[in-house]
């Protein structure tokens, strides 16, 4: 498995995601925003990061761009967790995408948010080859998202 990891830098952690999440705790979704809410792995305790709920043929995913952050190592270990926007909040469960599963919905991921995220991607786009997209998938783990409520 690959170790990718991108670590935000202080503009990210304390503007950008704090202004997103402030905004979706609010009720007001930016670009498809929610708050990702996943105990922790080894604390138990909930953390949160603003992520981009992706919808492709009816079907939810969770597309960890900056690649295998905490987010994502507790997701595997709990299997689910919360998506919060303003009040409402949906619990899921989550199951991982295989690599050779996650090319068309890289492509979508990146068709959405390559404004917001592109640079996570080491040059590949929306546009990007199969092969190209195949090449990066197992740096950005994708997670399928069954709400539950």
């Amino acid at each position: 498995m690959s170790t990718h990891v991108q670590k935000p830098g202080w503009f990210t952690v304390n503007v950008f995601n704090r202004a997103v999440a402030w905004m979706t705790r609010r009720g007001l979704s930016v670009w498809g925003s929610r708050v990702l809410a996943v105990r922790g792995r080894k604390s138990g305790q909930w953390r949160t990061t603003p992520v981009n709920l992706l919808t492709v043929e009816g079907r939810h995913y969770l597309v960890a761009a900056r690649g295998h952050v905490q987010w994502t190592h507790n997701m595997r270990a709990a299997g689910g967790g919360e998506l919060r926007l303003g009040k409402q909040v949906d619990t899921f469960t989550a199951a991982e995408v295989t690599d050779d599963d996650k090319v068309a919905l890289l492509r979508a991921y990146l068709k959405r948010w390559k404004a917001e995220v592109g640079v996570f991607f080491k040059g590949v786009g929306p546009d990007s080859s199969d092969e190209e997209l195949r090449r990066i998938a197992p740096d950005h783990p994708v997670f399928r998202v069954v709400i539950e409520n």
